[in-house]
């Protein structure tokens, strides 16, 4: 009998921390669709980026169309339950007045042309933040979760 009831408690001890680790995590699944949009807006924006020494006016199109599509993501990212993360990210991308890419565009369509070292900085910016943020999505863990936190401080 008393072996049983040892049993009942160890199995319940093992549980509540079943449990209680799995409420704690609150982050997201790993998600196909967001790790698939995210890397296909990661190429597209380097490459829209490499032709900021050109007119802003050339690529005015390109650069709406893009926007829309992170537009596009950061709702999907925001109805997606426990992914407050990656959709903070997603607002800060997508903030004209924030460093990295909508403020970016911004700032070519303010300027006209870029010059090639500011688009260079200004590419590794945007690409190791939109990096950070398919490392995220594809490994869901502390690390990756406490640098894209790191970014997300550092630009709010």
């Amino acid at each position: 009998m008393k072996l049983s009831k040892l049993k009942l408690a160890s199995f319940l001890i093992v549980l509540s921390f079943t449990i209680t680790s799995c409420i704690s995590t609150k982050t997201a699944l790993y998600d196909h669709y967001s790790y698939q949009k995210t890397t296909e807006l990661k190429v597209e924006t380097i490459k829209l980026m490499n032709d900021a020494t050109q007119s802003y006016t050339l690529h005015k199109n390109q650069v709406e169309n893009l926007l829309l599509d992170l537009d596009k993501l950061a709702e999907y990212e925001k109805n997606k339950p426990n992914n407050e993360i990656t959709f903070a990210m997603c607002k800060i991308l997508n903030d004209k007045e924030k460093n990295l890419l909508a403020g970016f565009f911004k700032r070519w369509e303010t300027k006209g042309i870029l010059s090639k070292a500011f688009l260079e900085e200004a590419k590794k910016q945007v690409s190791d933040a939109l990096d950070l943020l398919i490392q995220y999505e594809i490994k869901k863990d502390k690390e990756s979760k406490e640098e894209l936190l790191n970014l997300i401080n550092l630009n709010t």
